[in-house]
């Protein structure tokens, strides 16, 4: 028997990656979201699903720019650590050891340890 289900989680699992927002270096954070993907190639445009609720929501709706940064095993912890702290409570650059890094478009930093970026 079919069953017609409402959008949610039922499309997991999926990658996650480290969303990178903020204009200086005060305002910086990470989040880890899953839900991110492609809209268009032509023009190129990504998307990353987030709450109004979380810290970074305010930062990207102010500056409109944010960098999806891919993640590995080696940034695991990270990765999983900045998922379930808040940037009002924590400098996650700091804390994990992470390097902000300069994106060759926007004013979001990238995180120097990712293999690479979309921005």
């Amino acid at each position: 028997m079919k069953q017609d289900w409402k959008p949610g989680t039922l499309i997991y699992p999926l990658p996650a990656a480290m969303i990178s927002c903020g204009s200086t270096g005060e305002e910086y954070n990470i989040i880890t979201l899953s839900w991110l993907g492609t809209i268009c190639t032509n023009p190129p445009m990504c998307y990353i699903s987030l709450r109004p609720e979380r810290h970074s929501y305010g930062i990207i709706k102010k500056n409109m720019e944010f960098v999806i940064n891919i993640t590995t095993q080696e940034l695991a912890y990270a990765t999983d650590w900045c998922g379930v702290k808040s940037g009002k409570d924590f400098n996650k650059f700091a804390d994990m050891g992470l390097t902000a890094g300069k994106a060759s478009v926007v004013q979001a930093p990238i995180i120097e340890e990712s293999p690479f970026y979309v921005h």
